[in-house]
């Protein structure tokens, strides 16, 4: 059976206001940390929200374990508060100069307007609950 075209579009429609409803600036129970914007940044520096800076790249393979142990940390209502911003090593070199990270794979943590925890290549996830906890 052909599915209609008009199917197709109310599928598509409903697609497109779903990806619109979704806030690039929070992370939700099911979403992963968004690329960083230093407006999102200075945005939920401003309303006071922990923040969790995740420099990373796509062919870091200690990155990619971070990514799976936050994926499930973050599933945990617990965490929901906690804003989530990734820096491409590789493309946005200023930001990650700016935040002076040495190396992909480095987890910054902001609480109360400044940082307080930071890791490299830590891709456990006892060691990057309790940093998270950290913020809570």
């Amino acid at each position: 059976m052909k599915p209609s075209r008009r199917a197709f579009l109310a599928a598509a429609t409903a697609v497109a206001v779903g990806a619109t409803a979704w806030s690039a600036h929070t992370v939700s129970a099911a979403a992963a940390a968004v690329r960083f914007d230093q407006a999102a940044f200075d945005a939920a520096l401003a309303e006071g929200r922990p923040i969790l800076v995740e420099v990373s790249a796509p062919w870091c393979s200690v990155c990619r374990a971070q990514k799976a142990v936050l994926a499930e940390l973050f599933a945990d209502p617990r965490y929901a508060g906690i804003v989530a911003l990734d820096i491409d090593f590789d493309s946005q070199v200023e930001a990650v100069r700016a935040f002076g990270a040495q190396r992909q794979s480095t987890l910054i943590l902001f609480a109360g307007g400044r940082e307080i925890a930071r890791d490299v290549g830590d891709a456990s996830r006892a060691g990057i609950m309790a940093m998270l906890e950290a913020a809570l």
